[in-house]
């Protein structure tokens, strides 16, 4: 693993490359820019807050629904948006992969890459939104840390699976929106991990995205510690979804070009 590191570092600058034309492409002819990466979860916030909490009036833990539901939608884009554009990219770079070596796993790297900046950009927002609802912020947010780390390798796994299953199967593009929009009502985005009837949870956080959802509402809006339980079963089925999708890609690498 560490001789692959190594050498995906010697491609440092096209990694960079794809990166920067990752994010120009996706505001490109746009007004509103990188704005947008705001106003998705925003607009998603306005009116969750409104059904599921004036209308609906679903239990949000303690803390005002605003907060309670835009601290789930910023982990919750970051991860749909990398599906979303992640599983097309190497369709949308077939030049480059026929007629250019490199490894080509920096392509679906450099959208995740370009999905860390609108992450960073909700995350900045979030904490002003912290200091809007005079919600301290403590030692324990450093944990976020390790809690995005799980979410990457979570989301770098899929895309090393779907992106190359794409090539060969263009169905896989049709299913992806579908399986994120099922996904989030499986996820505890609009409502708590702790409406879930005991008897289901077990089976319920063998979804990753909920133990990592839970984690970061834990650690942001109550300054705790996450619930080991579930997170740790999200380590572990990352690390295993991580293994599979890398396995799955090498294997295929070379065979791609010749089916695009």
């Amino acid at each position: 693993m560490l001789t692959y590191i190594r050498k995906i570092a010697q491609y440092h600058e096209l990694l960079y490359f794809l990166f920067v034309r990752e994010v120009k492409a996706k505001y490109k002819q746009t007004v509103l820019g990188v704005a947008w990466s705001l106003l998705q979860p925003l607009s998603l916030m306005v009116v969750f807050t409104v059904v599921f909490s004036l209308f609906a009036r679903l239990p949000s833990d303690g803390v005002p629904y605003a907060l309670f539901s835009y601290c789930a939608l910023v982990p919750w884009q970051f991860f749909a948006g990398v599906l979303g554009r992640g599983a097309g990219s190497l369709l949308s770079n077939q030049v480059l992969v026929q007629k250019v070596y490199f490894p080509r796993e920096l392509i679906p790297l450099s959208v995740v890459a370009a999905a860390v900046v609108d992450f960073a950009i909700g995350v900045a927002l979030f904490m002003i939104l912290l200091w809007f609802y005079s919600i301290s912020v403590g030692v324990m947010t450093l944990l976020v840390l390790p809690v995005f780390l799980i979410q990457c390798v979570f989301v770098i796994g899929l895309i090393f699976l779907l992106a190359p299953m794409n090539v060969f199967y263009r169905d896989i593009g049709f299913i992806i929106p579908v399986a994120i929009q099922l996904m989030m009502f499986a996820t505890p985005i609009i409502y708590p991990l702790s409406i879930v009837p005991e008897r289901f949870r077990p089976y319920y956080i063998l979804n990753p995205m909920a133990g990592i959802i839970e984690g970061y509402r834990r650690i942001l809006l109550h300054q705790a510690a996450p619930d080991w339980t579930s997170l740790g079963v999200a380590v572990i089925i990352s690390l295993a979804v991580f293994a599979l999708g890398f396995a799955y890609f090498k294997r295929v690498e070379f065979k791609m070009a010749d089916v695009m």
